[in-house]
């Protein structure tokens, strides 16, 4: 009876964030998204841009971005770096970047992103992106919460693993991913070069001012952007796959 109650008083104890703010930082191993462009058509053109960008840039580049939670809501919102990098070949690019600001409903499993491509903002209006998880025993600890792993396939070919917190009970992540049964602190694409960690989780109330939704850009669903983008890349070549892919997650 006695370790019945302490377990059942350490039960009523435990502490379950469901508000607050994440701070995220996107790493892009450059050298190897940069790699994988070169083809034998553009190889001579390509390879010296590689090799000087290597003697002037570092291997990853980073980006961060602020998450805020409230309500069983989120709103995923780019932070501006003013570290803007000279002679930088490849800084416009959308892998390396940050083009969205997305808020997503997870009660109505909506979502709203304001997505900059080059000159032009679209304002996405759709459902969540239906992800089937396949969750792990394989856990680790993020931004001081116990994490536990599941993979999935999303778009039929972008494998991606997800480290998501129980004591964070809102099934939101970074950019557009969603769908587990905690906070996502971690996300990978291990074949795209790309992740997503949380550096920084900060329990705390968030102002209605703080989660405002974008209502900017041309209005568009998600099958209609990605018909634009076709067409908007359709001679662009070998690396119009991975900016496609960059753009639509």
């Amino acid at each position: 009876m006695l370790l019945l109650s302490s377990s059942m008083l350490f039960a009523q104890n435990e502490h379950f964030t469901t508000h607050g703010t994440i701070e995220f930082e996107k790493s892009v191993n450059m050298f190897a998204t940069i790699k994988k462009w070169i083809t034998p058509e553009n190889e001579s053109f390509l390879s010296p841009l590689l090799e000087s960008y290597k003697k002037s840039q570092p291997q990853f580049k980073k980006s961060k971005s602020i998450l805020n939670f409230a309500d069983n809501k989120t709103l995923n919102t780019p932070v501006e770096s003013n570290d803007a990098t000279p002679n930088d070949f490849f800084g416009d690019d959308a892998v390396s970047g940050q083009p969205n600001t997305i808020y997503t409903d997870l009660d109505t499993k909506t979502s709203i992103t304001q997505k900059k491509v080059y000159d032009d903002l679209f304002l996405v209006r759709d459902s969540t992106r239906k992800v089937t998880w396949k969750i792990t025993d394989e856990t680790r600890e993020i931004a001081g919460f116990a994490c536990r792993r599941a993979n999935a396939l999303v778009m039929d070919s972008v494998y991606v693993v997800a480290f998501y917190a129980e004591k964070i009970p809102v099934s939101g992540g970074p950019e557009s991913f969603t769908g587990l049964p905690g906070m996502i602190l971690g996300l990978a694409l291990p074949h795209d070069n790309v992740t997503w960690f949380a550096t920084k989780v900060t329990d705390m109330p968030i102002e209605p001012k703080a989660m405002t939704i974008p209502k900017k850009g041309k209005p568009v669903n998600r099958k209609e952007l990605y018909a634009t983008l076709k067409q908007l890349m359709k001679n662009w070549g070998h690396g119009a796959n991975d900016e496609m892919k960059a753009l639509v997650l």
